[in-house]
């Protein structure tokens, strides 16, 4: 699998990256993780717009998703003159009330489900393209999910938002990267089933024997040397930060 960093910021763009987006790869199938605020702009440095193969949806927070909004746009009035394609979106019950909602001004209720074919997530395993997902519900205010993806033997977890949780360990288990969210900074804020810390991170990746763990979803109000130090001291394995533009081949 390649893993591209579409973007990598927690809750708002920053400076230097668009909110969370990751496009995973494998024989010619493009599937992304996440469509937050910015992405859709960055993510055509690294695929073309009509060149997606599904879509997942962690959760429905803006930063996850509100760059759908501006893909409808791109796939409904396609410059060709012809629409694209319905293009598989997997979400939380209520994806598609949400954006269209978000949007606004679409042509009829009906007019996102002309352009993405809504499917909704629950737990357990199912097959995209070539991937095997398994999706879990993890802890967040609204019903949100982490991925796990494996293919080829090789495994990809993702944990979108969540605080301390112990799905995750399952989806994490023996993983050979986890992308993991580190919003918080240990000894700062505590506030439980919402976001992990850089430490909380680390002990996760600890508990789950992962092979790599990449810290990503920090706001531009957190430090993420910070984070970084506090998940190597949790964490034996190798820890390093996301950045937008970054390659993995897991």
């Amino acid at each position: 699998m390649k893993l591209t960093v579409v973007g990598c910021s927690g809750s708002f763009p920053s400076a230097d990256s668009a909110c969370s987006s990751y496009l995973v790869e494998a024989d010619g199938f493009r599937l992304l993780l996440d469509m937050g605020n910015g992405a859709l702009g960055e993510l055509q440095r690294h695929c073309g717009l009509y060149d997606l193969d599904a879509v997942l949806l962690s959760h429905l927070h803006a930063d996850h998703c509100i760059d759908m909004c501006g893909y409808f746009v791109a796939r409904y009035y396609r410059h060709d003159g012809g629409r694209a394609d319905a293009l598989p979106v997997y979400g939380p019950v209520g994806t598609e009330q949400r954006l269209t909602k978000a949007y606004d001004d679409v042509p009829s209720e009906k007019s996102m489900s002309e352009v993405f074919d809504f499917r909704t997530l629950e737990p357990g395993s199912f097959a995209v393209g070539p991937f095997t997902v398994t999706t879990d519900r993890v802890c967040h205010p609204v019903e949100a999910y982490g991925f796990r993806l494996e293919h080829a033997g090789r495994t990809l977890t993702y944990s979108g938002d969540t605080g301390v949780c112990a799905a995750l360990h399952g989806l994490a288990d023996s993983a050979d990267l986890f992308l993991c969210e580190a919003s918080f900074t240990h000894g700062k804020e505590d506030v439980p089933e919402l976001h992990l810390n850089g430490r909380e991170a680390g002990e996760h990746a600890q508990q789950a024997r992962v092979g790599r763990l990449v810290l990503t979803h920090i706001p531009p109000w957190t430090d993420p040397q910070v984070n970084l130090r506090d998940a190597r001291e949790a964490f034996d394995g190798p820890v390093e930060l996301a950045r937008p533009g970054v390659v993995y081949e897991v």
